[in-house]
């Protein structure tokens, strides 16, 4: 059985910049111990990624701030964990959840038996999404969530996205 890390997100937008919290900063270096822990050819990583029109999306218009615009500062993945990613898969997604990153996954999961574990930001947005997706299109591959390496826009709003992964049979872990 391989095991793959999935790190949503991990830029500095989401951390100390346009949309970042104490919380997310909070778990940088959890993130980065986790990272470590795998092969470096097991872990794959994405990047929320807008364009200059954000603000004229559908998301820019019900969550107004604009960030992790291509090619800005803030649309980079923190320094300290992008050199950790060396060799990583980078997935860009133009919204919260990757579809190509669930399609790769499972036409690696027909391949090979695969467990997949997902940390980052936020609990309540990508690392929701990404794992509701993830379950939805492989629902017989484990997926896990490390509640300590991942951070919510509130923390009410993570609890909120750990009690729901639950209820879809996403393990959560050291919540």
């Amino acid at each position: 059985m391989r095991k793959l890390l999935i790190v949503i997100d991990m830029q500095n937008d989401f951390i100390d910049a346009a949309l970042g919290t104490k919380e997310a900063v909070s778990i940088v270096e959890a993130v980065k111990e986790k990272i470590r822990s795998y092969p470096a050819s097991d872990v794959i990583a994405t990047m929320d990624t807008h364009g200059e029109n954000y603000m004229d999306t559908q998301e820019g218009k019900y969550l107004p701030v604009p960030h992790c615009i291509r090619g800005s500062e803030g649309w980079l993945i923190r320094p300290d964990i992008a050199a950790l990613l060396t060799g990583a898969k980078i997935y860009e997604k133009p919204t919260f959840g990757s579809t190509n990153l669930a399609e790769d996954l499972k036409a690696l999961s027909q391949k090979e038996e695969i467990e997949l574990e997902l940390v980052g930001l936020c609990t309540d947005i990508c690392v929701v999404s990404n794992a509701l997706l993830l379950k939805a299109t492989m629902p017989e591959v484990k997926i896990s969530v490390d509640a300590a390496c991942c951070a919510g826009v509130t923390p009410e709003k993570h609890l909120a996205a750990l009690e729901t992964m639950r209820s879809c049979q996403i393990q959560v872990q050291n919540a």
